[in-house]
C-alpha cells in the first residue's frame, strides 16, 4: 500500500483510521472512529484524495466544494458530512456518515452471481429513496432563501448506498456543481462514468435536474435488467451511443415487470430532457403509483424494514 495510506495514530488528532472500505478514481474511503473527550467514540467514514491527485489544485478545489456543498444538504437520503479538515501532510479529508450495509452495484452483482433476477419492488423502493435525496439537492436554497440547486452529476449504482436498516442514501457528490457552473465541454470536467451521462451533456449542455434523472434512470434500468446498459463496446462507441440516447426499452429486457414501471423507466431515459419527468418528486410519485397498483393486486406496502430483511438474506 502507498505510504500515503499508512494510517497515522489519529488523523487530525481525532480520527482513528481502521480499514479501507472503498477506492475510486479520485479518492479512498476509510472506516474510522471519531474520538472525543471522556471516551467518546463514533464510527465514521473518512474520504481522502488519492496521493496522485492530492497535489492537483483543480481536483483539490473540487474536493473542497464537495465538502461545502454536501454539508448544506441535511437529508436522511443523502450521506451526511460531519467534518472537513487537513491531515498531518496538509491534505484535505472529509469525515462523513458511515453507512453500514451495501451499495446498489454490489447488490445487483450478488443477484447476477446466483442467477436470480432482482426483486422489482425492492428496486423501486431503493430508487424512490434515491429520488428523495435528489429532490432535496435539486430543491436546495441558500441562506437567503434563493433557490440554489445542486446536481449530483455522478449517479451510478455504487453511489446508491443501502443501509442495513433498509434506507437508501446518495453518496459522492464529488462532481456536484451549482446551476451556473461549468459544462461538460470545459477541460477536465468529464470525470464521471460516461455510461450514466445524459445525452445532452455529451453535446455540451449544463447539468440539470433532467440530467440527474436520466442518470438515475440508467441505474434503475441496470438494477432491473441485471446487467450494464452498454456492454462490450469501445470507449468511442460508448460515447456515440450515449450521445444518441440508444437505450433498449426495459420491457424488451425483462418481461415480468409491471407496465407502469417500464413506462416510468422509459420516461426517465427519454433522449430529450423535456420528455422526462419534470422533477425528482414527480418521478418518485410515478414509482409510488406503481407500488400502489401492486398493493391493490395483493402485493402489500413495502417498508424499509422489508428492504432490510431482504438485504439480510443476501449476506
Amino acid at each position: 500500500m502507498d505510504a500515503r495510506h499508512d494510517p497515522p495514530p489519529r488523523l487530525g488528532g481525532r480520527y482513528e483510521l481502521l480499514d479501507v472500505v472503498g477506492r475510486g478514481g479520485m479518492a479512498s474511503v476509510w472506516r474510522a472512529h471519531h474520538h472525543g473527550v471522556a471516551g467518546f467514540r463514533r464510527p465514521v467514514a473518512i474520504k481522502q484524495l488519492l496521493p496522485s491527485l492530492a497535489a492537483n489544485d483543480h481536483v483539490a478545489a473540487m474536493f473542497v466544494e464537495e465538502a461545502r456543498v454536501v454539508s448544506e444538504l441535511s437529508h436522511p437520503h443523502v450521506v451526511q458530512v460531519h467534518d472537513f479538515g487537513r491531515d498531518d501532510d496538509g491534505q484535505y479529508f472529509i469525515a462523513m456518515e458511515l453507512v453500514e450495509g451495501t451499495d446498489l452495484g454490489s447488490w445487483i452483482v450478488r443477484h447476477v452471481k446466483v442467477g436470480k433476477p432482482t426483486p422489482w419492488r425492492q428496486v423501486v423502493a431503493i430508487v424512490q429513496d434515491a429520488l428523495r435525496g435528489l429532490a432535496a439537492a435539486h430543491e436546495r436554497r441558500d441562506e437567503k432563501g434563493v433557490r440554489a440547486p445542486v446536481f449530483h452529476r455522478d449517479l451510478t449504482p455504487s453511489n446508491v448506498l443501502i443501509s442495513r436498516h433498509g434506507q437508501a442514501k446518495l453518496a459522492d457528490f464529488g462532481l456536484a456543481r451549482a446551476m451556473d457552473r461549468v459544462t461538460m465541454t470545459s477541460p477536465g470536467v468529464v470525470k464521471g462514468k460516461i455510461a450514466y451521462v445524459a445525452p445532452e451533456m455529451i453535446a455540451g449542455a449544463r447539468a440539470s435536474e433532467g440530467s440527474d434523472l436520466y442518470s438515475l434512470g440508467v441505474v434503475l434500468w441496470e438494477a432491473l435488467a441485471g446487467r450494464r446498459l452498454y456492454e462490450g463496446v469501445s470507449d468511442l462507441e460508448l460515447f456515440v451511443r450515449v450521445g444518441r440516447g440508444e437505450v433498449p426499452p426495459l420491457r424488451e429486457v425483462r418481461t415480468d415487470l409491471p407496465e407502469g414501471l417500464c413506462a416510468a423507466a422509459d420516461r426517465l431515459l427519454a433522449k430529450h430532457p423535456d420528455e422526462r419527468f419534470r422533477s425528482a418528486a414527480a418521478a418518485r410519485e410515478a414509482l409510488r403509483d406503481v407500488l400502489r397498483a401492486d398493493a391493490r393486486d395483493g402485493g402489500g406496502p413495502l417498508e424499509p424494514e422489508d428492504v432490510a430483511a431482504y438485504l439480510a438474506t443476501l449476506s
